[in-house]
């Protein structure tokens, strides 16, 4: 298909740049289970939606303050760096982006804060490398821990700083696991009181970890979706978790994903016969329209950028014209858009 197909016009003041509070009181448009059926309504309605026997997916990954600043010395000249983590290869190297990157040459060394620097080991594509850190394992993570920024995506980072706030509203309720380098937004909604009327509706929860890479912010630069290349991922589904998920849905439950990464790590680890097996490795999965679902009946996801591969992905959940006219709803209603945006609840079409 071509990526241009996957476009939609969106008001800039429409982006969140700050999510609601409390985070359960952001709105939700619930799209399905009829064709063209939509709903506005609140995340705190969640409940109504969702039957005893279903099971709620969660990421349980965490944020780690994933962007540096630096200095590159050449002789007399210096120039300031930035980089992006955004996938581990080693106990002492990272995959980032760099801006500039036309600044950096392999065996170039990054001073980034006392006592932590980096050699340019490769370098790749879009401004991509790979940094062998001066400090490797719990080390590494400590000191990219006090010199490091949370990764605010870049259309909020283009309009603002991150700040001490962040530093909470872009985790979520269940982040528990290191290594993302965004957040599980679709998560950020929940609250424990929410969490509580999910259970007590009967609702089973698991907790899944698939680290969110920058690559999810990275443009579609292909003319087609055949032709553009994912970033991997790194995930897990333990053995327990895949025989809950089996067992719910056995008993006749829906399996809901909170968030595309929760969705994208499920149908990785789901057979042909729909039976989620134990899975720990990296995924580059792509999910566009056409795809055949295996593992997951309902998406709860934030708004989307356009021509984006997660757009894409709630395309083919429930199709792309009715997703272009269910955003087109949501901008002629007022909704927010993006990390720290509203939400959808989404039925599969052919779930329904």
């Amino acid at each position: 298909m071509r990526v241009d197909e996957f476009d939609f016009e969106l008001p800039e003041e429409l982006i969140a740049l700050r999510p609601a509070r409390p985070r359960d009181s952001a709105r939700m448009l619930v799209i399905g289970p009829g064709p063209l059926a939509l709903a506005d309504r609140g995340v705190r309605d969640l409940p109504d939606y969702l039957r005893e026997g279903d099971l709620l997916v969660f990421n349980d990954t965490r944020v780690i303050p994933a962007r540096l600043f630096g200095r590159r010395l050449r002789g007399e000249a210096e120039a300031r760096i930035e980089a992006l983590l955004h996938k581990r290869e080693a106990a002492d190297q990272w995959r980032a982006f760099v801006r500039p990157a036309k600044r950096l040459r392999i065996g170039e060394t990054v001073e980034f804060a006392e006592g932590l620097s980096a050699m340019v080991a490769e370098r790749g594509e879009g401004g991509e490398v790979l940094l062998s850190f001066s400090a490797a394992g719990a080390a590494l993570d400590e000191a990219i821990a006090r010199a490091g920024e949370m990764p605010l995506p870049p259309y909020i980072a283009r309009k603002r700083p991150a700040d001490e706030a962040d530093l909470a509203d872009y985790q979520t309720l269940f982040a528990r696991e290191p290594g993302a380098v965004a957040a599980p937004t679709a998560g950020l909604h929940f609250t424990p009181e929410l969490l509580a009327a999910v259970e007590a509706k009967g609702v089973g929860t698991v907790r899944l970890t698939l680290h969110v890479g920058a690559g999810t912010f990275l443009p579609v630069a292909a003319e087609t979706t055949e032709a553009h290349r994912m970033h991997a991922e790194w995930g897990e589904i333990t053995p327990d978790e895949a025989d809950a998920i089996n067992a719910a849905r056995a008993k006749g439950g829906r399996i809901v994903a909170v968030g595309t990464t929760s969705l994208r790590l499920l149908e990785s680890a789901a057979g042909p016969d729909g039976r989620v097996r134990a899975f720990r490795n990296e995924t580059d999965i792509f999910i566009t329209p056409g795809y055949r679902f295996r593992a997951v009946d309902m998406l709860m996801t934030n708004f989307h950028l356009p021509r984006s591969t997660l757009f894409m992905l709630v395309s083919a959940l429930r199709g792309l014209d009715e997703m272009k006219r269910a955003y087109a709803h949501a901008v002629a209603e007022r909704y927010r858009f993006y990390s720290y945006g509203d939400a959808c609840l989404i039925y599969r079409m052919d779930a329904a």
